[in-house]
């Protein structure tokens, strides 16, 4: 229920919910309200979820991850390096975020920004092609507010454009041949900036991305995705 209501925006009411039980509610119940409170930017309520989830998982990553999300959407850098450093003090590591698909028995790897890839050179002209044909021909432009630097809106978007997952896509437009669907892997959850852009990359280019983030799989296609967005 507290998903549900959160999907539906009533994140109010699913704190309620939530905060009324006769049980006590564990971690997987917060982060369900803290990732609908992200999804909506509800930073107040999200930071009464976390503080919840640092209680009950002091060393699990995800809450400051997903915390820190919210208050770079709205732009409090100041609150986003306390909530990193808070995390650093509790030992609370993230796991640096990868992608990885299969083509002809071979596992491909990528990690944001990196250039190890024997090909490096035409992935990184993949994805630039990438995001100026969704500008033109979708009018998309990046939601900075994913960017986890504060860096100037160039910088931000930049940043962005090197995850690894569309790394991974730009491989598989190279490598996949046409009508055959690409399948890609991402250790982490995937941005919302990163879900809009793979969506209309999808159309523009006509193919089917599966895209198995932590949390579930997305199905993509023709600009629209099975998770309804929300994930």
């Amino acid at each position: 229920m507290v998903d549900l209501l959160g999907r539906s925006g009533r994140v109010e009411e699913a704190a309620h919910l939530l905060e009324g039980m006769s049980g006590k509610p564990d971690a997987t119940v917060w982060k369900a309200l803290l990732a609908a409170c992200r999804a909506h930017r509800n930073a107040a309520l999200a930071e009464r979820a976390a503080e919840r989830l640092f209680e009950l998982a002091p060393a699990d990553a995800v809450p400051y991850v997903m915390l820190s999300n919210v208050y770079s959407a709205a732009g409090r850098w100041g609150d986003v390096a306390r909530v990193r450093s808070l995390m650093r003090a509790r030992g609370a590591s993230k796991e640096p975020g990868r992608s990885w698909m299969e083509q002809d028995g071979a596992v491909h790897e990528f990690r944001a920004g990196e250039r190890d890839h024997e090909r490096a050179a035409e992935i990184f002209a993949k994805v630039g092609e990438m995001m100026q044909r969704i500008e033109e021909e979708e009018e998309h432009t990046a939601d900075t507010g994913f960017a986890l630097h504060d860096e100037g809106e160039e910088g931000k978007a930049a940043e962005l454009a090197r995850h690894s997952e569309r790394l991974a896509v730009a491989w598989a437009l190279i490598s996949v041949p046409p009508g055959k669907p690409i399948r890609v892997y991402k250790n982490l959850r995937v941005c919302g900036d990163c879900h809009t852009t793979l969506k209309l990359v999808a159309k523009a280019y006509e193919r089917t991305i599966v895209l198995r983030d932590a949390n579930c799989f997305h199905h993509m296609r023709e600009g629209l995705c099975s998770c309804g967005d929300y994930w």
